[in-house]
C-alpha cells in the first residue's frame, strides 16, 4: 500500500441484530486508522443493517452494487471490510467491485505488520502468518486460469493442477518457516534463561496507548514511539534500575480487536515475554471513549495466550487528553461514564477495582514519580523474596 500518490479507501461494516450502530462507526474509525497507518487515505464509510453477514457476499447485492458504482466514479483504490472475509465472499465481491482492490481486516493488519517488521525474526513471523492466511484462499487466485482454460482436460483444467502445486509449495514454506522459527525460539528461550533471576515486567495494552513512551521514560532509552498502530512489533527488553533495584522491562506488540489468530500463533515468542513476566503493566488510553472495551480485548488476549494469571498493575495513560461531557441536570437519561470528570472516574475505578492502578500522562510527565515509586515497591517485594539475604535494598 505504500505509494506516493493518494490511494483512497472506503470502509464497509455491518450492524448486526443487537449491535449498537455508534459502536460499529467507532470500529470503522479504528479501521480507518489502520488503513492510514498502512498508507491509504480514508474517503467514506458504508454501513448496512443485517441480521448476520451474507454467506456469499458479506453484504447484500444492492449495497454491493452501490459501493461498486461509488468506487468507479470516485477513483477508489481499496474497499476495506471490517471482518475477515471467506475465500468465497472475497471472490464474489471481486466479481461486482472490479475497479478497486478488496481487502479484509485481517489482510490489512498483516500488511501493516509486514511494513513494520524490522528484524529477520519479525519478518519470518509475518511471512508465516501471511502464508497461513493465504492457504485456504488459493482457489480464488486461479479463477482467471479456469476461465482461460475451461474445458481442457479435466474440469478446471490446468488451473486445478496449479492450485494443487501452489498448495504444496505454500505448505512446504509454512513447514520450513515453522522450523526456522522453532530454532530462533530456542535461542530466545535460552537468552531469557540467561537473564538470571532478575524480576521481569512487561508492558501490555491495546495498540497506540503509549506503551513505548512509558518504556522510554522508565528506561531512559529511545524506542520508536509514534501515533500509529503497531509502531512496536519487535519486543524491546531493557534493564532498568529504580533506586537500587534492577529489573527487566519489555515493550510488547499492541493488542487489537479481532487480532488475527494467524498473528497470535506467529508471534508466539514475542508473547513469551508476556507469559514469562512476573508483573504485567497494563497501559490504558483513558482518553479513548471505548477504553473499557479495549481493556476487555487485552484481558481476553492475555487469557488466549495463557497469561491471565499474572499480577496486573493498570496504568491509565493520557489523562491530559481526557474529556467529559457536561451532564445536563434536566436530562431524562441518568448520568453515564461519559459525563464523569476525571476525578469522579478515578474514584469510581479505584473503588470498584481490586487491581492496583495509577493515573498518568506520559507525554506531559504527570504522575511519573509516583509510577516509578509504585513499580519500585512491587519489584522490591519480589526481589526480596528471591534474594532473602541480599540486604542492599534496605
Amino acid at each position: 500500500m505504500e505509494n506516493k500518490e493518494i490511494e483512497k479507501a472506503v470502509f464497509v461494516g455491518i450492524v448486526k441484530e443487537g449491535d449498537n450502530e455508534s459502536k460499529v462507526i467507532e470500529y470503522l474509525e479504528e479501521l480507518e486508522f489502520l488503513a492510514e497507518t498502512a498508507g491509504a487515505t480514508k474517503d467514506k464509510k458504508f454501513i448496512q443493517k443485517l441480521d448476520k453477514a451474507e454467506k456469499s457476499t458479506y453484504i447484500r447485492s444492492g449495497k454491493l452494487k452501490e459501493i461498486a458504482q461509488y468506487c468507479e466514479e470516485n477513483n477508489i483504490k481499496y474497499v476495506i471490510f471490517d471482518d475477515e472475509l471467506t475465500g468465497t465472499q472475497q471472490r464474489n465481491i471481486e466479481k461486482v467491485i472490479t475497479t478497486s482492490s478488496i481487502i479484509d481486516r485481517t489482510s490489512l493488519i498483516l500488511e501493516i505488520f509486514a511494513q513494520r517488521a524490522k528484524t529477520a525474526y519479525a519478518k519470518m513471523q509475518v511471512e508465516l502468518a501471511r502464508y497461513n492466511y493465504m492457504l485456504p484462499r488459493l482457489a480464488g487466485m486461479w479463477t482467471h486460469l479456469e476461465r482461460q482454460r475451461g474445458g481442457v482436460g479435466t474440469r478446471g483444467g490446468m488451473g486445478e493442477t496449479q492450485i494443487e502445486i501452489d498448495r504444496r509449495i505454500v505448505k512446504e514454506k509454512i513447514s520450513k518457516l515453522k522450523e526456522q522459527l522453532k530454532k530462533v525460539d530456542r535461542q530466545m528461550s535460552t537468552q531469557r534463561g540467561n537473564r538470571g533471576q532478575l524480576v521481569r515486567l512487561a508492558l501490555v495494552g491495546y495498540t497506540n496507548v503509549g506503551k513505548s513512551t512509558i518504556m522510554n521514560i522508565l528506561s531512559k532509552s529511545d524506542v520508536l514511539a509514534e501515533n500509529k498502530l503497531f509502531a512496536t512489533l519487535d519486543t524491546t527488553v531493557r534493564k532498568v534500575v529504580i533506586e537500587n533495584v534492577p529489573f527487566l522491562l519489555s515493550d510488547t506488540v499492541g493488542f487489537i480487536r479481532k487480532l488475527p489468530t494467524q498473528l497470535i500463533e506467529a508471534f508466539k515468542s514475542t508473547l513469551d515475554e508476556v507469559r514469562e513476566s512476573d508483573i504485567l503493566l497494563h497501559v490504558v488510553d483513558i482518553s479513548h471513549q471505548g477504553f473499557e472495551e479495549q481493556m476487555e480485548v487485552v484481558e481476553k488476549t492475555l487469557k488466549d495466550i495463557g497469561a491471565n494469571d499474572k499480577p496486573i498493575f493498570v496504568i491509565f495513560n493520557k489523562i491530559d487528553a481526557y474529556r467529559h461531557e457536561e451532564y445536563d441536570e434536566f436530562a431524562l437519561e441518568p448520568k453515564s461514564d461519559k459525563n464523569m470528570t476525571l476525578d469522579e472516574l478515578k474514584n469510581s475505578w479505584i473503588a470498584k477495582e481490586k487491581t492496583p492502578c495509577i493515573f498518568i500522562s506520559a507525554k506531559e510527565k504527570i504522575g511519573i514519580d509516583k509510577l516509578r515509586n509504585d513499580i519500585y515497591k512491587m519489584v522490591a517485594e519480589i526481589h526480596a523474596g528471591r534474594y532473602p539475604f541480599n540486604n542492599f535494598l534496605w
